[in-house]
């Protein structure tokens, strides 16, 4: 099996081999944690010739008897010698019940070093968080970036592959795929009925199912705008659809939980305020937000231009927030290692008045971090305008920063 690299990822882990706390790699459904894994396993083997790696897959048959922690505590019992240095790696570890009772015990005993991938930030949020509170640092697995879909389907930079991009998404595996026609489609709703009814349906308990599926309809018309949980149901109250807001709200948060979508808080520029009304969502993954509503260019490209600059921040190690400055909406105000930068997106800037409101809105921020106006056309202000840097997006999501 050829396994296809993720540095991006795979860098940030490796410090943290045979350190004690657990490895824990999060993220949506299909987004590649597992091949992540299988990267560390190689390179642990290729380092320490006395490792002994066990691995576990809940979602193979092969260990579909493993259902709660003592089934996996007795798979565990004579896996671990005391005379190498052991490994334990294991894929969707919350199908497992209470599971983290052998984690701790594991950990307590130092029987070993940990890995475990998840789908659900529940996992985070309960199970972990109670049980091993300081004893596990998380990673967070994306859907692949512009330049890891550039690598994985041999593709060159160019308009055409960004086209692409936003067209079909970062899913690993459509590289098995290929990239013709609405091939990709049939995959990705595959992929989306899994999450809905596995992830979120099953996993949160949730009761209205066609609620839920015309709710992600509406986030996925509606990603980057402005809203409250209030506003939806208005909205759904007016097309006969009578759902309180509580409710909601509970299945926002569960559709967050799985990482499908994300939730961006609105955050005072220059100050400490989050706002708790009026945030935005955006899509983990673009191809999965076109499978379900379709992929319209001309009418939605600034909402996927949007979208894809968010994922580029969050694939970056970005904490991301829409920034508020007195009545201005900054789009993006992304921090990372006590530095910020701001962010525009504008899908082009052909006119005197467009200009003054993209680039007017940053040039009221007074402090002195990076400042980008990301638009889909060639840059036409030269490298910068009093200031503020023009990229286009194809430039811009060609980056890397460090980890």
């Amino acid at each position: 099996m050829k396994l296809i690299k993720r540095p991006i990822y795979t860098n940030r882990v490796i410090p943290f081999i045979n350190k004690q706390v657990i490895k824990v790699l999060t993220g949506q459904r299909r987004v590649g944690k597992s091949y992540v894994m299988l990267q560390l396993m190689e390179n642990i083997k290729a380092t320490d010739s006395n490792a002994n790696i066990v691995y576990v897959n809940m979602e193979v048959d092969d260990f579909s008897h493993i259902k709660t922690h003592e089934d996996l505590s007795a798979y565990l019992k004579d896996k671990f010698p005391s005379d190498k240095n052991n490994y334990f790696f294991i894929d969707e570890v919350q199908e497992v019940k209470e599971f983290e009772r052998t984690l701790r015990s594991l950990l307590a005993k130092n029987t070993c070093d940990i890995y475990c991938t998840g789908s659900n930030a529940n996992m985070l949020s309960g199970e972990l968080a109670t049980y091993l509170s300081g004893r596990y640092i998380v990673f967070q697995i994306h859907a692949l970036s512009f330049l890891e879909f550039l690598e994985f389907h041999q593709l060159e930079n160019k308009s055409e592959s960004l086209m692409l991009y936003l067209k079909y998404g970062g899913m690993p595996f459509l590289l098995n795929i290929g990239l013709e026609e609405n091939l990709p489609y049939e995959y990705l709703r595959s992929v989306y009925a899994t999450i809905l009814l596995k992830d979120v349906v099953a996993r949160e308990n949730i009761r209205n199912v066609s609620f839920l599926e015309n709710l992600v309809t509406y986030l996925a018309d509606n990603m980057g705008s402005l809203f409250s949980a209030n506003n939806i149901s208005k909205y759904l109250k007016s097309q006969k659809v009578d759902i309180s807001t509580q409710l909601t709200i509970n299945y926002l948060r569960a559709l967050s939980n799985t990482f499908f979508v994300h939730k961006v808080q609105r955050s005072e520029v220059g100050g400490l305020k989050i706002f708790e009304i009026g945030e935005k969502y955006y899509f983990e993954d673009l191809g999965l937000r076109n499978a379900i509503i379709g992929f319209n260019q001309l009418a939605d490209i600034h909402k996927l231009m949007e979208n894809a600059v968010y994922l580029h921040l969050r694939q970056q190690n970005f904490n991301v927030f829409v920034g508020k400055l007195g009545d201005n909406e900054i789009d993006f105000v992304a921090e990372k290692n006590g530095k910020k930068i701001y962010i525009q997106v504008c899908l082009t800037i052909q006119s005197e008045n467009t200009a003054t409101r993209e680039f007017g809105n940053l040039l009221k921020i007074e402090d002195n971090y990076p400042k980008y106006v990301i638009t889909l056309n060639d840059v036409i202000f030269g490298q910068n305008k009093e200031g503020i840097m023009q990229k286009n997006l194809l430039e811009f999501l060609s980056e890397q920063s460090d980890n």
